[in-house]
């Protein structure tokens, strides 16, 4: 298994750089926008998402700018793992009663797991 990013919410875009660029010296990229119905249906919010990602050489942070005060029950939050079996991982999954959500995005799908303790998964 891999870690692929850490996704993280900031209420701002300043506090993003402030945390990314200058005290972790990530290269920002440019800001994309996540759609409202992409929101609602991965993270269960009903606005749409400005998205920055941050990298260097062997960390990859995802950070979605809110506008708001962070809650700590945010539902966007969540980790990205890279396996080598997504059929398999899923099997498992179901089979520990472990929530699976798969939405369509153009020609693939993205997915995601929620544990016991709500915290998300994006598989890949």
């Amino acid at each position: 298994m891999i870690l692929k990013h850490v996704a993280l919410t900031c209420s701002s875009e300043k506090n993003s750089d402030r945390l990314c660029q200058h005290l972790l010296g990530l290269e920002k990229e440019e800001p994309k926008t996540l759609d409202i119905s992409l929101a609602k249906a991965i993270f269960k919010v009903d606005t749409e998402l400005l998205m920055i990602n941050y990298r260097g050489e062997s960390v990859h942070f995802e950070i979605f700018i809110t506008g708001q005060p962070v809650k700590q029950d945010d539902p966007i939050s969540h980790v990205c793992l890279a396996v080598k079996d997504l059929k398999a991982f899923l099997e498992k999954s179901h089979k520990l009663q472990m929530e699976i959500i798969q939405v369509p995005k153009g020609d693939r799908t993205l997915t995601f797991m929620r544990d016991d303790d709500g915290h998300l998964f994006e598989i890949k």
